[in-house]
């Protein structure tokens, strides 16, 4: 194989990588459900936090927040609230809460209101 074909090759597969990047595990209408609860501190959508110290959900990577979510649960990422919030969940439930809050229109993911200086 050429270094021309080789490179077009790794360049195509590259670019096509953010197409098999894996879908939500969950369901988002089950997680709108599920999210009740979350509202609370995290707003309805996750991305209307009551205190700054609460952070805005809406828009994360949906691994990061399944991740997150049950790093609380079994005690490994160490939050008194989140704790005890993240117990109950069984993993259906993280996988619907994270495909919700995923699913959201946050700033999180949203470059456009970057500041470009």
């Amino acid at each position: 194989m050429t270094s021309i074909r080789r490179f077009a090759l790794v360049s195509l597969l590259a670019l096509a990588a953010p197409a098999f990047a894996a879908a939500p595990k969950g369901n988002v209408a089950a997680g709108q459900e599920k999210s009740k609860s979350c509202a609370a501190c995290h707003g309805p959508t996750g991305n209307e936090s009551l205190d700054p110290s609460y952070p805005k959900l809406a828009g994360q990577y949906h691994e990061y927040l399944a991740k997150a979510l049950r790093d609380y649960r079994s005690g490994e990422r160490q939050n008194a609230i989140m704790a005890g919030m993240a117990a109950p969940l069984s993993d259906a439930d993280i996988d619907d809460l994270s495909a919700f809050y995923g699913a959201q229109k946050g700033d999180l993911r949203d470059l456009s209101s970057v500041d470009e200086r």
